[in-house]
C-alpha cells in the first residue's frame, strides 16, 4: 500500500489495485507456485491494474503524467517495505488532511484495519468512521495532496498523529492476547516495530520513548493475561513469574531517559502509570495516591473520558467507591461512553462494592453485551454470578 499510494497518490485506487492483485495471486500461485519475491509480484500486478483503471477513467492527455508516474517502477527488490510504511504514516499526517481523521486513515491504509475496528479504537460508530475515511481519501485525490516522505524538519509537527495511530494499532492487537483473531494477530508486534523505527528516526524525543515504554510495559504482561485454559486473568491476579522482566527493564530505562529531557507528555505519563502499577504489584506498596496524581497530570495534558474513567478506579482505592461512582455519574453525560464496555464493567464493580445489587446487575449485563472477547465475557459472567449468589 505504501509503495502504491506513493506512486498513484490515490489511496482508494491503490486499495482497489492491491485487492485485485491479491485475488490474482489466489488464482496464480496455487497453479504456478509462490514467486521468489511475493511482494514484488503483488506490486507489479497491482501497478498494472492501476494503469488499466487510469486508462479507463481519464483521457489520454490527462492520464499521461499519471501513467508515467506509475511506470517508473515501485522500488528495488531489496527495499525495506516497513520503512515505506512508516513514511506513508507521516504522509497521512499532512496538514491539509483533517486532523481528526489522520490517525484512522493511517490505521486503514497502512495497517489494514477495517472501519469497525478503527471505530472501536476511537469510540465512534463504524458507519460514521467509514464515511469519514471515504471523504478523506476523496479529498486526497481531488486536492492532489502529496503523499510523500516529509522532510526531516517536517517530521516533529506530524509526530503526534503518527504516535496516536501506532498506539491505536497496538491497543487493537493487545485485546487479542492469544492471537486467535487473524486480523489482529500480529498488530502488537507490528506496532512495536514501528515505534522502535520512529525512535531510531527521531532519537532523544521524549514522547517517542514514552510511547515505546508504555507499549513494552503492556506487552510484557501478555503471557500472564490468560490462564493455561485461555481464561482472562485480571491484573491484580496475574502471576508475576510470567511477566517479561527484560521488557519491563527496557521500558523503565526509556521512562528515565525521557524524564531526563524535561518535556512531559501524554505517553510518558501513561508509561509512568504502567510503571507505578508494576511497582505496586511487585512490592505490595500502596501507591494509589501517587497513581491518582499521575492521572490528574494526564487529564490536564490530554483530557479524555477514558482517562477520567481509569482515574475513577484509582480514586476508589483512595477515597472509596462512592467518590468514584460520583465521577462516573458525571462521565455518563459523555455519549461516547454509552457503548464503551469498560465504563459499564467499572460501574458494575463499584456498584457491587457499595452493595447496590440491582444497579450492579444491570451494569454487568450491559458490559457483557458489549464485550466481544469471549474470555472477558465469561469473566464478567462469573462476576455477575458471584453477585447473584
Amino acid at each position: 500500500m505504501a509503495f502504491l499510494v506513493a506512486r498513484t497518490r490515490d489511496v482508494a485506487a491503490a486499495e482497489d489495485a492491491l485487492s485485485e492483485a491479491f485475488a490474482a495471486a489466489l488464482v496464480d500461485w496455487p497453479r504456478n507456485g509462490c514467486p521468489s519475491n511475493p511482494e514484488a509480484w503483488l506490486l507489479a500486478v497491482a501497478r498494472r491494474k492501476a494503469i488499466d483503471v487510469a486508462r479507463r477513467r481519464q483521457t489520454a492527455d490527462a492520464a499521461s503524467s499519471h501513467l508515467q508516474l506509475l511506470a517508473e517502477g515501485l522500488a528495488p527488490e531489496d527495499a525495506v517495505i516497513p520503512d515505506q510504511r512508516l513514511a506513508l504514516m507521516f504522509a497521512c499526517a499532512h496538514p491539509a488532511i483533517e486532523e481528526g481523521i489522520r490517525a484512522p486513515l493511517m490505521l486503514q491504509t497502512v495497517l489494514g484495519l477495517d472501519a469497525k475496528a478503527i471505530a472501536s479504537a476511537f469510540l465512534t460508530s463504524p458507519a460514521a468512521m467509514g464515511k469519514r475515511l471515504v471523504r478523506a481519501k476523496e479529498k486526497i485525490r481531488q486536492a492532489g495532496i502529496p503523499l510523500r516522505v516529509p522532510e526531516r524538519e517536517e517530521l516533529p509537527a506530524r509526530l503526534d498523529t503518527v504516535l496516536d495511530a501506532i498506539y491505536a494499532a497496538f491497543s487493537e492487537g493487545w485485546t487479542d492476547p492469544l492471537g486467535t483473531d487473524a486480523a489482529r494477530r500480529e498488530l502488537t508486534e507490528e506496532a512495536l516495530f514501528l515505534a522502535r523505527l520512529v525512535n531510531e528516526l527521531l532519537p532523544d524525543t521524549a514522547e517517542v520513548m514514552g510511547l515505546l515504554a508504555l507499549m513494552l510495559h503492556a506487552d510484557a504482561r501478555k503471557r500472564a493475561r490468560r490462564s493455561a485454559g485461555g481464561e482472562f486473568v485480571p491484573f491484580a491476579e496475574q502471576d508475576l513469574g510470567l511477566w517479561d522482566w527484560e521488557r519491563i527493564a527496557e521500558a523503565e530505562s526509556l521512562i528515565q531517559r525521557a524524564a531526563s529531557l524535561g518535556s512531559v507528555g501524554r505517553f510518558q505519563l501513561e508509561a509512568a502509570l504502567q510503571s507505578a502499577h508494576v511497582y505496586r504489584r511487585k512490592t505490595g506498596t500502596d501507591s494509589w495516591a501517587d497513581i491518582v496524581q499521575i492521572y490528574d497530570a494526564l487529564l490536564r495534558i490530554a483530557p479524555s473520558a477514558v482517562i477520567a474513567l481509569n482515574r475513577a478506579l484509582a480514586v476508589a482505592e483512595v477515597d472509596g467507591s462512592d467518590a468514584a461512582l460520583a465521577i462516573l455519574d458525571r462521565l455518563a453525560t459523555d455519549g461516547s461512553l454509552a457503548q464503551y464496555q469498560s465504563y459499564w464493567a467499572t460501574r458494575a464493580e463499584l456498584l457491587a462494592r457499595v452493595r447496590a445489587i440491582d444497579d450492579a446487575r444491570a451494569a454487568f449485563q450491559k458490559a457483557i453485551g458489549l464485550e466481544r472477547d469471549p474470555s472477558v465475557r465469561r469473566f464478567l459472567q462469573r462476576r455477575l454470578a458471584s453477585l447473584e449468589s
